[in-house]
């Protein structure tokens, strides 16, 4: 950790821990009050965080992994975290300097997916098996899946961190299911997509064929009724599809067993209008566009919030769900949650289509589709592009000056989570490996810190993703950046080498001494002290940069004027340069390395910078 000036410092080990905030007081008032760009946002997933109840590691469920889902040797089966164990580790979380938890799915979930039943296909298949320890094969959407705890175990978890002032975020589904339902015509369960063209709604394949749903047109929003919705009366208008023997009520609520509430087009291409009606990697496909579904979500997650008091959704799949189905569900939330008394209701939706991710794609869905904010896939890419590689600074300048796409234009970039690592994408640390082969341990520690100083002082909500603070590395996406913050025993975990630790990830991980637990605790009092870094205008600077160097934005603060200019160096090499700044900003204080007294001249500050580092200069007021 290098050059954090010795007031943040102090103090960075200790825990803050807040008496509970009794609901109607001012302390609840003001946790509520706080507005999203205050927030700073850690996202974990509840099996790989911390193992606080061993007797629920198998979920009550009796037999071999391919039963209960339980294997902590492998990386693709459950491990054993639940949320006694999160409640255990908040002093750890809120140390770090977050103040609001994302939870990775907690609702019940399909033990195990990939499991062909031989009375399907005529044989067992268990060779590409996996568990449902990520949270997003959901089976019953109104409880905790038994593997991480109760219903008096949630309840705790949320009076837990509203006792510290700080806010729960739920990861929500509405696009899909767990994979229950078959099609007869596929049994291997690979069943490609069928158009609404070549099979529509009122035959069977071609005009000779049986009628079925004659009349029904249900794909625009005019036609989105119950009544239009009533003559849709037969779900094999592409394929034919059943519930397999034993299966016939394991969805709740019990209307999500019905197939006429399903696409049953086949698997997704993520193109065209597939994407909306085709099975995400087989997973069941609700039909979003039907009232019925609406309804039933609005009243699943809504009773979330009326019981548990939740701050906020993520928004699983956004991109896969039709605009219709998010311009009542949103404000239908918003609404429940103002009756709850929770103010500042915090949504944000993944609106991820491979890459390149552009800002005019994320911003669509603040308009046509209504969400309020969406993760900043944009910025995540220019981050990984610009300090995981060696691609120019002009990459992130472009990110910032398509702001104005958003509804409400900058004022929504503010709200926009921001992030440079993922469950799905993989870590920060394994793009800088990726690209950088054999590169040295000191100078990825540093590319990794230098990131994290863009996640805190761009604007945005930082979303930091657990692990990260503590140097974990991974291979790549998905399971590979998945590991356990609690001793692991999965191999290949454990053959990775951490940055900046001798640890492996055999050993329990919540060293608040890591250094980038503490270049991270000291980013996260930096904004919490200034309100610029979390709610000013963010001016881009010197945004020329064709290849790596010289990046620089200043931060205004929204109340007294007061400038923040941030300067990074994405290079290798020293830069000495010249950063324009207001021309009444005259003399700066260092908030973070070495910061000139003076301006220059009126309108030009003097920057100079180490190898891939990073100054923040405040402008000193009368």
């Amino acid at each position: 950790m290098r050059d954090w000036p010795a007031l943040v410092l102090s103090g960075l080990l200790l825990v803050v821990h807040q008496s509970a905030p009794a609901a109607g007081t001012e302390a609840e008032a003001a946790v509520r009050a706080r507005p999203p760009e205050d927030e700073i946002v850690y996202f974990l997933l509840p099996d790989r965080f911390e193992n606080g109840d061993p007797s629920n590691d198998r979920g009550g469920l009796e037999g071999d992994r391919y039963v209960t889902g339980f294997d902590p040797a492998s990386k693709a089966f459950y491990n054993g975290g639940d949320l006694k164990g999160l409640i255990d580790r908040l002093d750890y979380i809120q140390a770090l300097g977050a103040t609001a938890i994302w939870l990775g799915p907690i609702y019940k979930n399909q033990p195990v997916g990939g499991v062909v039943e031989a009375s399907v296909a005529g044989t067992a298949m268990v060779g590409g098996a996996s568990a449902g320890y990520h949270g997003y094969w959901i089976t019953d959407f109104t409880r905790p899946d038994p593997h991480f705890g109760s219903d008096a175990d949630m309840r705790a978890l949320v009076a837990a961190v509203h006792a510290r002032g700080m806010k729960l975020y739920l990861d929500i589904v509405t696009n899909h299911t767990a994979d229950i339902i078959r099609y007869r015509e596929c049994p291997d369960g690979n069943c490609p997509y069928r158009s609404r063209a070549d099979f529509p709604y009122s035959t069977r394949g071609d005009v000779s064929g049986e009628p079925i749903n004659e009349g029904f047109m249900g794909v625009d929003p005019a036609h989105q009724t119950d009544a239009n919705f009533a003559k849709l009366t037969r779900p094999d208008f592409a394929y034919t599809p059943f519930i397999p023997p034993g299966q016939e009520s394991v969805k709740v609520p019990a209307w999500l067993n019905d197939p006429i509430y399903y696409q049953n087009r086949g698997n997704t291409t993520f193109s065209g209008e597939s994407a909306a009606m085709g099975d995400f990697a087989g997973l069941d496909d609700l039909m979003t566009e039907h009232p019925r579904v609406v309804r039933g979500f609005i009243d699943v997650y809504g009773d979330w919030i009326d019981r548990y008091r939740i701050d906020g959704f993520r928004i699983d799949t956004a991109y896969y769900v039709n605009d219709g189905f998010w311009q009542a569900f949103v404000p239908a939330m918003l609404d429940r949650a103002a009756a709850a008394g929770i103010g500042n209701f915090y949504m944000f939706g993944e609106v991820s289509k491979g890459t390149p991710r552009d800002t005019s794609l994320m911003a669509r869905y603040t308009r046509s589709a209504g969400l309020p904010t969406v993760l900043d896939f944009p910025l995540a890419n220019a981050i990984r592009k610009t300090v995981a590689g060696d691609a120019g600074t002009a990459e992130l300048a472009a990110v910032f000056a398509d702001d104005v796409l958003y509804v409400n234009g900058e004022e929504t970039a503010l709200r926009l989570p921001t992030f440079i690592s993922n469950h799905d994408n993989g870590r920060f640390a394994s793009f800088v490996h990726e690209k950088w082969p054999g590169i040295a341990p000191a100078e990825a520690l540093r590319r990794v810190e230098l990131a994290h100083a863009m996640l805190f002082t761009l604007r945005g909500v930082p979303t930091l993703y657990y692990g990260d603070e503590q140097g974990f590395v991974g291979r790549g996406g998905d399971q590979w950046a998945r590991q356990s913050m609690f001793p692991s025993q999965v191999a290949e975990y454990n053959e990775e080498r951490l940055l900046g630790t001798d640890a492996t990830t055999a050993d329990s991980n919540f060293d608040p001494a890591h250094p980038l637990f503490r270049a991270v605790a000291a980013l996260a009092a930096l904004r919490k002290e200034h309100a610029a870094l979390r709610q000013g205008r963010q001016v881009v600077r010197n945004y020329t940069e064709q290849g790596p160097g010289l990046f620089a934005v200043s931060r205004i603060d929204p109340q007294t004027g007061r400038e923040y200019v941030i300067a990074y160096n994405t290079s290798t090499g020293p830069i000495v340069a010249q950063v324009e700044v207001e021309t009444g900003s005259l003399a700066f204080e260092s908030l973070r390395g070495a910061c000139e007294p003076r301006a220059t001249a009126p309108g030009s500050l003097r920057v100079e910078l180490a190898p891939l580092d990073f100054v923040i200069c405040a402008e000193e007021m009368p």
